[in-house]
């Protein structure tokens, strides 16, 4: 599955902040690539969020 979803129902930040960090790294995939792309049929938006979850890639809030 793309989606860890047992990672996704048990986050308990916010929700906001992990879509925009979804955004941002689906951007950052279709500009750079990555190589889990082909192993999820082409879906950027499920690979960042799947990196996100797993903490594969880190983000933080800049102010």
């Amino acid at each position: 599955m793309i989606l860890p979803l047992d990672s996704l129902i048990g986050y308990n930040e916010n929700i906001y902040v992990l879509t925009c960090a979804a955004i941002r790294r689906s951007y950052q995939i279709t500009m750079t690539g990555d190589e889990e792309i082909e192993e999820n049929f082409g879906k950027v938006v499920s690979t960042a969020i799947r990196q996100i979850l797993t903490k594969k890639v880190m983000f933080r809030i800049e102010e």
